[in-house]
């Protein structure tokens, strides 16, 4: 879970939102209970508003703006926070990732993170930069143990041609990496579909994306080179399911994308 101390409301709108709602209620004198009665959500949750773990909705926001008498602001420092790209969103969504019950993956380019081996994601970091390549390797791999839950979730990643089919590293890499895409195909909580080159341009060219669900919230996280962006808003969240649901009626099926990988690991030397 974020900590307050660990804001930082210069650089990022929902930490700005997340200080100001502990700073408003802190100057009112009010509990979080009282404040959680008022906006309708538990005691818990308020916490969360203010350490940043959590997001207010906009109708919670225009109830805190009549609480406290600021106007709209709350409601208006929202709608700019959700309309904004920001980098602390992918370590908001790794956590979130952690504690899903349903995770859906479009990826275009690469082999999501909690499916990548060690040698590929040791590849990325050492082609992308990394200061710390070993560190960024650990942290990765740390990822992956969302696989091995008690209670695992559920997983359902469409893939583009583009990720499969693309050598990262070498040969040898790819070829370990397609083994262990199609082992986790055969988990039973985990189903891969590729869709292939032949389907020609689809909605998912525009951008990989990720759709969680976490308790009763489901969020879509979407990348962008700039950094990411969390979409809370039920709406949106539910228009990026409609579009995984519809790019999964173009993959193959389970079968016939393993006998693919398969085909492409065969011919990578």
């Amino acid at each position: 879970m974020l900590r307050r101390e660990t804001l930082e409301p210069r650089s990022s709108m929902w930490d700005f939102l997340a200080s100001y709602l502990h700073f408003l209620r802190t100057k009112h004198g009010y509990s979080c209970a009282y404040v959680g009665e008022v906006a309708g959500a538990a005691r818990q949750t308020v916490s969360h508003w203010e350490s940043g773990y959590r997001k207010p909705d906009e109708k919670q926001a225009e109830l805190l703006d009549d609480l406290y008498g600021t106007g709209n602001l709350l409601a208006t420092i929202l709608y700019w926070a959700q309309a904004g790209h920001e980098a602390n969103w992918y370590q908001e969504q790794v956590a979130l990732e952690a504690i899903a019950a349903e995770i859906r993956i479009y990826e275009s380019g690469l082999v999501p993170g909690i499916f990548q081996t060690e040698n590929y994601a040791r590849t990325l970091f050492t082609l992308g930069g990394s200061t710390d390549v070993e560190r960024d390797v650990r942290e990765r791999m740390a990822r992956k143990s969302v696989l091995s839950r008690t209670d695992p979730p559920r997983i359902w990643a469409l893939l583009d041609d583009n990720v499969v089919d693309r050598v990262v590293g070498s040969g040898g890499v790819m070829r370990e990496q397609l083994e262990y895409l199609i082992e986790l195909s055969y988990m039973p909580n985990v189903v891969i579909n590729v869709i292939p080159r032949t389907v020609g341009y689809h909605s998912g060219l525009r951008g990989s994306f990720k759709i969680l669900t976490v308790g009763r919230e489901i969020l879509a996280y979407t990348e962008a080179a700039a950094g990411g962006r969390l979409m809370r808003d039920p709406n949106e969240a539910e228009r990026m399911r409609v579009r995984h649901d519809l790019l999964g009626a173009d993959a193959l099926s389970r079968q016939a994308s393993r006998d693919h990988l398969r085909q492409l690991q065969e011919s990578m030397r």
